[in-house]
This record gives structure tokens, sequence and C-alpha cells, in this order.
């Protein structure tokens, strides 16, 4: 890293003093200085600081490429910051970076939290029910929040949810001479003031949470009948074994509970569906369960939509598997990539029963019954029984 041309520097509420040597150095020989107008004023930087486009544009910055050029981002540039945004976009040997303390870590170190035992996230550009995945009894979550008014809007979020009991603290210019730190029970929540926070502290209390076992209840999904049972879906995602990071292509999704699934476990999906009706009740789900970002609706038949999808890690055929179908998509998977299909009919089962007898695999025949009133008594009333066939390619 000879000479980079680009500085990118963390700031704070203190100013130039809580810069170090080499920030300050890079400040002074810079020819230009972007950053938000709270950061250019904390750097009193002059006319030579350029605000920031709205919306963020990189490109400004490598207009500037190989003139000594800086950027203020809060904190760590790298922790929801500019920092990756750019990097990304340069060598190695263009840039270097002076972080500061991060707002989370100046959060969780003035409510003496583990910062390793918290939630971070960015709510200031994301809807709130990205926090659902995180809500529990007693988890704690720190948020970088738009201002003053979205904060009483989370409140109100929590509240209606259950978790109104919940403790909010507001964190307004931390590290700096005007820093604020205030304590406040979510559904009590009534502060109108009109300044911008940095963040907002979460300790979850009164509601509950998702589980974090496969196989959710079938009643915390939109759908019109066409899902995934919970004991079945269960099975489907043990055998599917997600993982973080991983993409699945679940095909004829129906209400999407399967890619919901997946996607909590930290993976991707793209979830398959040819009926508009049905990818409705998809996104509703995905957006309820704070998923909408890692969860992709694709409208239309398989196999006919799969070209255009990135590579699967695994599969999932719910049902309407069929010899052309299961050609189509065998011949698009990677070795190492895990396929699972359901039947419930005779002539699918029938396929799937070939299948494993050319691919191998594990093929295992479920059948559920359920207890149910008879007259004044209880009795078995047995659902379809369900093949389920599991290979990897």
């Amino acid at each position: 890293m000879a000479d980079p041309w680009l500085t990118i520097i963390g700031i704070g509420e203190d100013g130039l003093a809580g810069l170090s040597e080499a920030s300050r150095k890079a400040l002074h020989e810079a020819e230009t200085v972007f950053g938000g107008e709270r950061h250019l004023a904390l750097a009193g930087v002059g006319d030579r600081g350029r605000p920031w486009p709205v919306p963020f544009d990189a490109n400004v910055v490598l207009s500037c490429r190989d003139r000594p050029t800086v950027v203020l981002a809060s904190g760590d540039p790298f922790w929801h910051g500019a920092g990756a945004s750019l990097a990304e976009k340069l060598g190695g040997d263009e840039w270097i970076t002076y972080p500061g303390p991060s707002t989370f870590s100046l959060a969780a170190g003035r409510l003496g939290w583990r910062l390793e035992s918290v939630a971070c996230l960015g709510l200031h550009a994301a809807p709130f029910e990205r926090l659902v995945p995180h809500l529990a009894r007693d988890a704690r979550v720190i948020c970088l929040m738009r201002d003053s008014r979205a904060v009483g809007d989370l409140a109100r979020w929590l509240t209606a949810r259950g978790w109104g009991a919940s403790l909010l603290w507001t964190l307004a210019a931390l590290g700096g001479p005007r820093e604020i730190v205030d304590q406040h029970r979510a559904d009590l929540f009534a502060d109108d003031r009109d300044e911008k926070l940095i963040a907002v502290a979460l300790l979850a209390r009164g509601g509950q949470g998702l589980p974090r076992s496969s196989g959710l209840p079938d009643n915390l999904f939109v759908h019109d009948g066409q899902i995934t049972k919970r004991p079945v879906r269960a099975l489907a995602l043990s055998a599917l074994a997600p993982r973080p990071g991983e993409r699945l292509w679940d095909i004829g999704a129906g209400s999407g509970s399967i890619s919901i699934e997946w996607a909590l476990c930290g993976g991707l999906a793209s979830a398959v569906e040819a009926r508009e009706d049905r990818t409705e009740n998809i996104r509703k789900n995905a957006a309820a369960f704070g998923l909408a970002h890692r969860v992709t609706v694709v409208t239309g038949k398989a196999p006919e939509v799969l070209a255009g999808l990135n590579a699967p890690d695994a599969v999932f055929v719910g049902g309407g598997l069929d010899g052309a179908l299961f050609d189509a998509v065998w011949s698009r998977l990677t070795p190492g990539t895990r396929l699972v299909a359901h039947s419930v009919t005779l002539e699918t089962e029938a396929l799937l029963g070939e299948l494993h007898q050319r691919h191998g695999g594990e093929l295992m025949r479920v059948e559920i019954a359920h207890a149910a009133p008879l007259g004044r008594y209880r009795s078995w009333e047995a659902a379809r029984p369900v093949v389920q066939w599991s290979a990897v390619r």
C-alpha cells in the first residue's frame, strides 16, 4: 500500500480531537473531502468538502481517482457505512482506512452490554420486520435509526406485536459533548424531540419469538391451503440441510413456507410459483418475517424460468414432478447439489422409485394421522401419505 489516493476515515461526535495523527494528516493533504454535512462540519474542511449525493453514488468519489481524497463516515466505515461500497470498486493499493469506534460499540459501552451477544442492525433504510428473526425473550438489539420519528414508529410496531414491555434506549450524539442516552418502555414511548438520533438499543420483553426448530406453525403463513404442512415441512428441511449463505430453488413454492424457513437459517431462496395470487402470498410472508431481501419470488413455470436463476446448493420440488422437469433440473445442477422431492400421487411416487433406483439417495414414505372428533369420541384422521426422495447430484 505504497501511496493510496483515497483515505476512508471514521469520525465521531468529538470531531478532529478523536482522530489519529494519520487521519488528520490525510485530511490536511486532501484536495477533496466527501461526507455527510455533519461529518464535514465536524472535520472543519471548509470549501474542500463535498456532501454525499442522495442517493449515494460511489462514482463521485471514483471521479477523483489518483488525487488525494478523503471520505468521512460515522464511526467504523465498514459497518453499515460507505467503506465496503467503495473498496469493492478499487484495487487494494488505492485506499487505506482509519476506522473509529462504531455506533454499536459506543452504544454497547454506554449500556454495559456484551457486544458479541447483541444483534446489530441497520434500520435507517430497512423495514422494522428485519427485527422479527431476532426478537426473543431478553434479546438485545442495537439498531441504527433514521430519526426520532422513526423511533416512535418502532415503539408502536413493537407494541402491536406484543413486545410493548420492551425497554428502549435512545442514544444521540454518542461520543461527543452533546451525548444523550434516555430509557423508555416501548408501549409508553412518547418522545417527540425533533433531533436526529443515531441509534436505539432494545431489550426485548413481553412477546414470543419465533421457534428455532424446523416446521413453524402453519398459521404463521398466509396461504390458500397450498402449503407444505408443518410436520412434512420439518422433514423436507431436515433433508435439504440448510446452511448460511446457500441458495435454494423452491419449485412450486405455493405459500413459500419452505423458502421462508430456509432463509431463517441464513440462506437465500428463489421461490418459483406459476400462480400470481400465490406469488403475492409468498411476498407477504417474506415481508412479514423480515426476509424480503433473502427470498426472491419468481413468477412462472419450471423449467422455463430456471435458466435465469443463479445456481442452487439445494432444490425442493414439493409436487408436480415429472420426467421432463426432473431432467431439466438435474442437468442444471453442479456436483454436490442436494435435491429433495415430495409426492402424494401414485404416478409421481412411481417416478421417485425409478429415480431412487437410478441415482441412489434415500427414499422414504411417511404416513401421518391427527386425532379428530368421531361422535362422542376421538379417532385418527389420516393425511395422504407423502413419499420423499432425497439425493445428491
